[in-house]
């Protein structure tokens, strides 16, 4: 016959464990957010035409010019983020996400981007981006509103300043300074 155990016991046994595995689980699953008051600076290299284009249309309103200062244009952006304003600096990540022409004017663009991270201490993490760029002006804010990795629960701002712009290649530099709080 095979030995039993009494109910207070196998009850001590039971929370024993379930605490435990509370236990592990906390150590397991604790993460670090990023350093508070963190300041990156980056750079993107963004080309609108031509066969190495970084910033595409996909679709508009019907019946209506598609373009940057069109309401209702979308955009999918896959930007290299390098160290510095030189095109053959090292890249660090990618810019990828949308542009969408948000404003009955033209003047606005919302955009929703991920800077993907594929090198150096921050290789496999992201930060994620949000919110309204006003696109006539050589200097937007928008929110850093999370991230993956080694930003995960990141808070912030990222200042977009155009540093400069070739029209007849259609290149631009733009700094990105990203702000951690």
């Amino acid at each position: 016959m095979a030995p039993s155990f009494s109910t207070p016991l196998k009850f001590l046994f039971s929370s024993l464990l379930l605490i435990i595995c509370i236990m592990v689980c906390e150590t397991n699953c604790e993460t670090q957010p990023p350093k508070p008051n963190q300041t990156l600076v980056f750079f993107l290299q963004d080309v609108a035409s031509g066969p190495n284009a970084t910033v595409s249309i996909v679709t508009g309103i019907n019946g209506r010019d598609w373009s940057y200062n069109t309401f209702g244009t979308i955009f999918v952006v896959d930007d290299p983020v390098m160290l510095s304003a030189s095109p053959s600096a090292t890249q660090v990540g990618r810019a990828q996400g949308m542009l969408i022409a948000s404003s009955l004017d033209g003047l606005n663009v919302s955009v929703v981007m991920s800077i993907v991270f594929n090198s150096f201490q921050y290789s496999g993490s992201t930060l994620e981006i949000q919110g309204i760029s006003r696109q006539r002006e050589n200097y937007r804010e928008l929110s850093v509103v999370s991230g993956t990795g080694r930003f995960r629960y990141a808070k912030g701002t990222v200042g977009l300043e155009t540093l400069s712009y070739d029209a007849p290649t259609t290149r631009s530099i733009i700094r990105l300074t990203i702000t951690l709080v």
